[in-house]
């Protein structure tokens, strides 16, 4: 039988104690953009300054997004005194380098997903971060909207009983252009890293880290991995179906299935959207969770922010809904996929 109503979930509200940080942007692109204008618009937060490889597109931001100090480096960024947090737009290539020079300037650092290429990257950036005393946290937004605190407060409460499965995708129709930062191994680029993250990081979110991993798919002229289907067992009963694309378009959509009741959520998944509770009846009652905080698409990435600055007030090091070790689990996974695919960087392939 269901629930009757669904649990409150509990999120990281702008206004509610947390300490307004002054931020610093590296490497100005889309995502960069994004959650420029969701910090401006739906936090407390300051974006105090911005540094490029290109002198004009740091200014062209800085002016959009009424940021005063323009940096003529990376270095001369996370060197500036008045920066208390490094948030980390470039291509996940760029990942450790970059992340390593902010963390080594003793600043918090907020790294876009993934973290690293690869997990063995990914624990040098926890090493340096513990050793430094910082905040060290990947930008899973994700794991900090509405609906992933309903979630796992239902599964908490046991509401779905025992988890067997977690059926999930994330398929996008990238242009196929070789010089595409997706279609480049130079640039950490492939289907797996970018897109499929999302439903790993939800299977793992629910069910811990995988068993086995075991993963078909091809691979693009350039060497990436275009798509995949990735089977992962868990200890006990469960096994999830995970899919990812960079040539077409898919559902995005996604399932957690219980033994007592199933949670479906709608596309796309991973960013602000509803949940439906379902019983495992045929044609059983449905409850139906609608986000109501007016926080939406890409606005969503405003929750990150203020979670890592109530974070940081708390004297935390690194996130409790999306732990460091959680984030090197998830891209051993991955890095367990791209092997069996044939399009793992060499040193994990190893």
């Amino acid at each position: 039988m269901l629930p009757k109503a669904f649990p409150t979930p509990q999120l990281y509200r702008p206004g509610a104690g947390e300490p307004a940080l002054r931020w610093g942007v590296l490497a100005p692109g889309w995502i960069a953009h994004a959650f420029a204008n969701a910090v401006n618009k739906r936090t407390r937060q300051r974006l105090a300054a911005v540094a490029s490889r290109s002198p004009e597109r740091a200014s062209t931001f800085a002016a959009e997004h009424g940021i005063d100090r323009v940096h003529s480096s990376y270095a001369a960024l996370v060197g500036d005194p008045d920066i208390d947090v490094v948030y980390i737009a470039a291509p996940q290539s760029e990942h450790l380098a970059l992340g390593l020079l902010a963390i080594g300037a003793g600043k918090h650092t907020l790294i876009e997903k993934p973290m690293a290429t690869n997990a063995a990257d990914a624990r040098i950036l926890v090493r340096a971060a513990q050793d430094a005393g910082v905040l060290l946290m990947e930008a899973m937004w994700s794991r900090y909207l509405p609906q992933a605190a309903v979630i796992r407060a239902l599964v908490a409460d046991g509401v779905v009983g025992e988890i067997h499965a977690v059926v999930a995708d994330h398929g996008q129709a990238v242009p196929r252009d070789p010089n595409h930062r997706l279609y480049r191994r130079d640039l950490g680029g492939g289907a797996l890293l970018d897109l499929g993250i999302y439903p790993i990081q939800l299977d793992s979110m629910v069910l811990g880290a995988p068993r086995q991993v075991t993963a078909i798919g091809g691979l693009t002229d350039t060497g990436v991995d275009a798509y995949s289907t990735i089977v992962l067992t868990h200890d006990g009963i469960a096994q999830s179906t995970l899919t990812t694309s960079i040539l077409t378009r898919t559902p995005t959509t996604a399932l957690i299935a219980g033994s007592d009741a199933r949670i479906e959520m709608a596309a796309p998944f991973h960013v602000p959207t509803s949940l439906t509770l379902a019983g495992n009846e045929l044609f059983g009652e449905t409850l139906t969770w609608r986000d109501e905080t007016g926080v939406a698409l890409m606005d969503g990435l405003a929750w990150e922010a203020t979670a890592l600055a109530t974070f940081v007030g708390e004297g935390r090091k690194e996130s409790p809904l999306h732990t460091l070790d959680e984030t090197v689990s998830i891209l051993a996974t991955i890095d367990e996929a791209r092997r069996q695919l044939g399009c793992a960087d060499d040193e994990v392939a190893a």
